[in-house]
C-alpha cells in the first residue's frame, strides 16, 4: 500500500513529514494525506515525492 510504503521509507532515512514535503517540493498536507491512505490524490504530486526515492506510480495492464 502506498501509504505504509511511504511512511517506511520516509522513516528509513530519518526524515520528517515536514522534512520530505520540503525536500518533494510539496505541501506537508499532501504527504500526511499520503501517509494517512487519502483515497483521492493527485498523481503528480504524488509521484513528485515518490522520485524522492527513485520510484513512480504508473498504468499497470491487468490483461493477459
Amino acid at each position: 500500500m502506498l501509504s505504509q510504503y511511504l511512511k517506511k521509507k520516509r522513516k528509513s532515512l530519518n526524515l520528517t513529514q515536514k522534512d520530505l514535503a520540503s525536500k518533494a517540493g510539496v505541501g506537508l498536507r499532501v504527504v500526511r494525506e499520503m501517509e494517512q491512505g487519502k483515497p483521492t490524490l493527485r498523481m503528480d504530486k504524488v509521484n513528485q515525492v515518490l522520485m524522492l526515492f527513485g520510484v513512480e506510480l504508473g498504468v499497470v495492464s491487468k490483461l493477459k
